[in-house]
């Protein structure tokens, strides 16, 4: 008889990432999880002694999925608005896993401004940074307008209370992402003046 197939932490956190995916983050349990990998309870309470920390583990992948998905923009598509556009389309394609980020309560961050800090960001920032040619502070601000407005779409969307119109959205990220650019060149210019 051939041995049993070894249940690894990481193939734990796959199948509570794809449980959150079918039934949302309240459904991840040792049953579902074990049920998902057909295997018994026992691996995955022997590697995370509480579902707490299988549930937090399941988020760090999660949010790297996230970040990932949001620097794929699509080809033609302008790199920076395209991470606007991607935050709503994995909101679309996502739900439960949009949810699990966002309303959960999962989150180490406290406030937006910590999450500017936090690693995940930062190649997004560095996109938009290199992108339109800001500084990291005028990249900073000009994000956070434009993620504030994305996350306003996606939440709604997510929550099945609009339906995804794309190219309404992507001219209303535009919008939001020229006034942002804007206003932040026009504070850069007179901190500058105000230098001299």
């Amino acid at each position: 008889m051939p041995p049993k197939a070894k249940v690894t932490p990481e193939m734990i956190i796959d199948a509570a990432v794809e449980v959150v995916r079918r039934s949302g983050f309240e459904s991840v349990n040792a049953r579902t999880v074990s049920s998902a990998l057909r295997c018994s309870t026992q691996p995955v309470m022997y590697h995370f002694s509480t579902i707490e920390n299988l549930k937090r583990a399941a988020y760090r992948r999660a949010d790297s999925l996230h970040t990932q998905y949001l620097m794929n923009a699509r080809p033609g598509e302008d790199p920076i608005l395209g991470i606007g556009l991607n935050y709503v389309r994995f909101a679309v394609e996502e739900p439960q896993l949009f949810r699990f980020l966002f309303q959960s309560g999962y989150a180490q961050e406290n406030s937006l401004m910590e999450m500017l800090d936090s690693g995940e960001l930062a190649p997004v920032l560095e996109a938009v940074k290199e992108g339109a040619a800001l500084t990291k502070e005028e990249a900073r601000k000009v994000f956070v307008t434009v993620a504030l407005f994305a996350h306003g779409y996606a939440s709604i969307v997510a929550n099945n209370h609009l339906e995804f119109d794309e190219k309404l959205i992507s001219e209303q990220l535009e919008r939001a992402w020229t006034g942002a650019l804007l206003t932040a060149r026009q504070e850069e210019n007179d901190e500058n003046d105000g230098q001299k």
